[in-house]
């Protein structure tokens, strides 16, 4: 399915690429705190943590974003809008320190706080995290504006990776009146490749390829363990495109339209690892090589192998959200069939 001429195939041709990616993107902030230097509060004679260090990383869609831009895309086109305030200064310092990322499709919302997820660190122990969302419905005038952004970049885009971060109901970038218009821009023009996944409404999604894992598709189809093979064809028949569902160590069920009509999948297995994992983070790297290889002309089988061997990359990398270079691809896949594995 895969060979080292197709590898190198994809590598070459992404950094000639234009991906979008429209969806909820959230500073991910580590207070590094060293218990040794923990004062006495006067007011509440409780510890008061001394932090040492503050790191700031673009997280949710931003994931994402530092996966594609890891692995050489050329262009990278973020829609989506975080809050004008402090936190949305640090998200955006954190963008410009990646390579090939353009910030004119990011709008600053005055009366929206940039989501975050605030993760104070005591030595390597990670005490409660601390969130900041947004609770309230998205303002109409946003969703246009979004839509507008959407509109704008389309022809430009060879691919559009969609992240529906959120779970409170229209109150993140992919609200129903985005999702639609996704459904619309998918009708017009099927050749584009559209690739959503979302935590809670993946089965919403129309004429666009979707990537639920295992849970999502069960919430979706409402299907068991059992049955997931026949809820992956299921989904596909109602979303009308493709769709790369992930299963942990069995690697990727893949259903799409074939001659004698939807196929019941059959799994794309992973590439194997050995040694301690860390899978967070492993399903955005998945999609960002799902999507680097179909702007590169891979068929989906081959799209959802290559996302595989990107993500095996990605969780071997230990208390990190981890990326893949093409270095790295390389090296994996020279691992992988010296193993005999390919």
């Amino acid at each position: 399915m895969l060979t080292a001429e197709l590898i190198e195939h994809i590598l070459t041709t992404i950094p000639n690429r234009t991906i979008g990616v429209l969806g909820d993107l959230f500073l991910d902030r580590y207070l590094d705190i060293d218990p040794a230097l923990n004062e006495p509060s006067v007011e509440t004679n409780l510890p008061a943590y001394q932090v040492v260090k503050v790191r700031s990383y673009p997280g949710a869609a931003g994931t994402v974003i530092n996966n594609l831009a890891a692995l050489g895309v050329g262009r990278i086109y973020p829609i989506t809008f975080i809050g004008d305030d402090g936190e949305g200064y640090e998200l955006r310092q954190a963008l410009r320190a990646m390579p090939a990322v353009e910030q004119g499709g990011i709008i600053p919302v005055p009366e929206r706080r940039t989501p975050t997820y605030t993760k104070p660190m005591l030595g390597k122990d990670e005490l409660n995290r601390l969130d900041i969302k947004n609770r309230a419905p998205t303002p109409a005038g946003v969703q246009e504006h979004l839509i507008e952004l959407l509109d704008e970049a389309w022809p430009q885009l060879d691919a559009l990776l969609v992240l529906d971060q959120v779970s409170e109901e229209d109150c993140g970038v992919v609200t129903k009146r985005v999702r639609d218009h996704l459904a619309e821009l998918g009708a017009n023009d099927p050749t584009k490749f559209v690739l959503a996944d979302s935590r809670e409404r993946i089965g919403l999604f129309r004429n666009v390829c979707v990537k639920p894992n295992r849970q999502e598709l069960k919430f979706a189809v409402n299907c068991d363990g059992h049955m997931l093979r026949g809820g992956v064809r299921d989904l596909a028949l109602r979303v009308k495109r493709a769709v790369f569902c992930t299963d942990s160590a069995n690697g990727i069920y893949l259903s799409r339209p074939s001659a004698e009509g939807w196929e019941v999948p059959e799994p794309i297995p992973p590439s194997p690892v050995s040694g301690p994992i860390d899978i967070c983070g492993a399903g955005d790297s998945c999609s960002a090589g799902i999507a680097s290889a179909m702007v590169s002309g891979s068929t989906h089988e081959q799209a959802a192998a290559f996302g595989n061997l990107v993500a095996s990359i990605t969780i071997q990398q230990i208390g990190v959200t981890g990326t893949a270079t093409p270095e790295q691809v390389r090296a994996r896949w020279r691992e992988v069939f010296a193993n005999g594995v390919a």
